[in-house]
């Protein structure tokens, strides 16, 4: 699919996802006190996908609602298309990679970090069970098929750094985007990709099917700091600079949402978390769900704040990958904010 159709079919969905808002806000359009919600809409890199889980969390446990927001939450492949519908102001703000908002002021462009959901990445490199004899480490990815889910998405990031770590370029490998869930599977068991970064549910489904296994685990802070040689905060919620500026009051109850969420996955189970998540979720497989879920649960922020250093490991990653060139100078303290986690009701 060409990005020109790509982005009509993103525009064309949002709109929708407007039109559906508008008509329910005409019977539910204001919060028990009696004042008018305020509209929001959010487009996330994957719903399903585990890393993204606090989004759907906080809207089914009605933290939205009760912060006086009516939030319509879009559905999106990767990270990527969440900070150019953000950029181009179709939605008020994204859930993706915190690396975009990096990437993005070196290009001139910015967002503003809002709340941090994730402090790892909760993804994995997989290798194609039909080339594990052959891939046995990330040095022997050299001029492999790698799969991410989409180009210049957070996931090619993350290999990106794997790659370097071992002396490997990215011109010395090809990136194949490939998207998540059933598309990832397919294309490891057509042979279009010989490995790939992708998440949880999709990471415990390749594993129980025999078709692929973990050549570099990035679903725990621990595995993450072995891996990356150090911290990378991950999902996180973010928005335009001047919006963050001039809707303070939105954004704080925003984040105040957020941290309850966050609260509520660290005074849970797993299985709790799985049951308030629809069913597709599942894949199919509950059991596996929550057994992937329980194995990658320290990953969520228990806060919302940026940890300390982390921007800095990201954006050292960033100069050492070639993704940004050295003599970019960026300034972190407007790609994050803790303004607003610290000042949270959750």
């Amino acid at each position: 699919m060409n990005s020109r159709y790509r982005q009509l079919c993103l525009l064309t969905g949002i709109i929708l996802v407007l039109i559906l808002s508008a008509c329910g806000s005409s019977s539910n359009g204001s919060s028990s006190n009696g004042n008018a919600k305020t509209h929001l809409t959010i487009i996330v890199g994957g719903l399903s996908k585990q890393i993204y889980l606090p989004n759907e969390l906080a809207k089914r446990l009605g933290y939205f609602d009760q912060a006086g927001l009516d939030v319509s939450l879009v559905d999106e492949t990767s990270g990527q298309a969440s900070t150019d519908a953000v950029l181009a102001g179709q939605v008020e703000a994204g859930s993706g990679s915190y690396n975009h908002t990096i990437e993005l002021q070196a290009l001139g462009k910015s967002l503003t970090e809002v709340v941090q959901l994730n402090i790892a990445p909760g993804e994995a490199e997989m290798v194609s069970a039909k080339e594990a004899g052959q891939i046995q480490s990330a040095k022997d990815l050299k001029g492999k098929n790698l799969g991410v889910t989409e180009l210049g998405s957070g996931t090619q990031t993350l290999t990106t750094a794997i790659l370097h770590n071992v002396g490997i370029t990215p011109n010395q490998v090809h990136f194949i985007p490939v998207g998540a869930g059933d598309t990832f599977i397919a294309a490891m068991q057509q042979g279009r990709i010989d490995a790939g970064m992708t998440t949880e549910p999709t990471i415990s489904r390749l594993v129980a099917s025999g078709v692929g296994k973990v050549l570099v685990d990035l679903r725990t802070p621990q595995s993450t700091q072995a891996a990356l040689g150090g911290s990378y905060p991950f999902i996180c919620v973010f928005m335009k600079n001047d919006y963050v500026n001039s809707h303070k009051d939105v954004v704080q109850k925003l984040v105040n949402a957020y941290v309850k969420a966050l609260k509520w996955i660290h005074t849970h189970t797993a299985e709790q978390i799985a049951d308030m998540m629809p069913p597709d979720y599942y894949a199919g497989n509950k059991t596996l769900y929550v057994t992937a879920l329980q194995n990658q649960l320290a990953i969520f922020s228990p806060d919302g704040n940026m940890p300390d250093g982390g921007p800095q490991a990201v954006l050292n990653i960033e100069y050492q990958s070639n993704l940004i060139p050295q003599s970019k100078q960026i300034d972190l303290s407007k790609t994050f904010t803790n303004e607003f986690t610290g000042k949270a009701t959750g």
